[in-house]
């Protein structure tokens, strides 16, 4: 798999302030992933992110698009 483009992100919502000294973790999630209609060789993945201060409580959310190119599937007789 590799990344071609990033079309954009969307509802970027900073929900709570960042700190100094703030550890950061991250979460993403795979909400959508379908095939180009016009390009087949191509896949528009929108992932869902949210990070994490310290606590486990989320200062930001948003949901990112990429254009990635797909990988040639080989059937497998039988």
């Amino acid at each position: 798999m590799a990344g071609l483009a990033s079309p954009g992100i969307d509802g970027l919502r900073r929900v709570r302030p960042v700190r100094p000294g703030d550890s950061l973790s991250l979460r993403a999630t795979v909400q959508d992933a379908h095939v180009s209609r016009f390009r087949p060789d191509r896949g528009l993945v929108t992932t869902g992110i949210e990070v994490l201060n310290r606590h486990g409580r989320t200062v930001l959310t948003m949901s990112a698009m990429s254009l990635l190119l797909r990988r040639q599937v080989i059937s497998r007789p039988g």
